[in-house]
């Protein structure tokens, strides 16, 4: 089958079918008035380590008809700042409860039953359940198709990350305690916990051959 991404119905549901399985960021953020927010969002990940920088994906406008707008997006745009907690499975289901789309004067943290905890250097909470947090500060927000009704890419630098002691091995992350989640399409996820290793090759020209280990 061949897909023309504007002329195929439903085509959000097959890129997310096969772009998997994707990391969960659950973003902390907090108003201008100080109301605080917690949202998932499943289109995010790293893209440089110096500065240390992640992006994540947040349409502008929700609801049927586009009525309401993002909080976790409006936030950022107007303070600058946010949390990005890793979701693992142990907090996974707590996650989906903060999915739906509550007034902006509701703490999703409350729904959940997760914890605020202070951070050191932003305004918005980490999420103490979570294994870590990165606080961020907004560098850019790209605006991908239309304006109002369209995503904003968020680009933000990490500035203080929290890890905890028992996941973490001088620079490693033992990934068989951090258990992440992760995201597929739909109502789908999987656990990541069943891994293996690949040494990555290295071109040797001494050798005349392509690679070497």
């Amino acid at each position: 089958m061949k897909i023309d991404p504007k002329n195929f119905e439903g085509f959000s549901r097959v890129l997310t079918g096969v772009v998997v399985p994707r990391p969960i960021a659950l973003v902390s953020t907090k108003s201008a008035d100080g109301i605080v927010n917690l949202a998932p969002f499943s289109f995010f990940n790293a893209v440089a380590y110096d500065p240390p920088t992640i992006i994540f994906s947040s349409s502008r406008r929700t609801g049927e008809e586009g009525e309401k707008t993002k909080d976790t997006l409006a936030n950022i745009e107007a303070t600058g700042e946010f949390v990005i907690a890793v979701v693992v499975d142990e907090i996974a289901e707590a996650m989906n409860r903060t999915a739906a789309e509550y007034p902006a004067e509701v703490n999703e943290f409350e729904i959940a039953g997760l914890t605020e905890a202070t951070a050191d250097i932003v305004a918005p909470p980490l999420v103490a359940d979570s294994p870590v947090n990165m606080e961020c500060r907004l560098v850019q927000v790209v605006t991908i198709g239309d304006p109002e009704h369209g995503h904003g890419l968020v680009i933000g630098e990490i500035v203080r990350m929290h890890v905890r002691d028992d996941i973490i091995n001088g620079h490693r992350i033992d990934h068989s305690k951090l258990k992440p989640t992760g995201r597929l399409a739909g109502n789908m996820y999987c656990y990541t916990t069943d891994t293996y290793e690949m040494v990555r090759p290295k071109y040797d020209a001494s050798k005349g051959i392509p690679i070497s280990h």
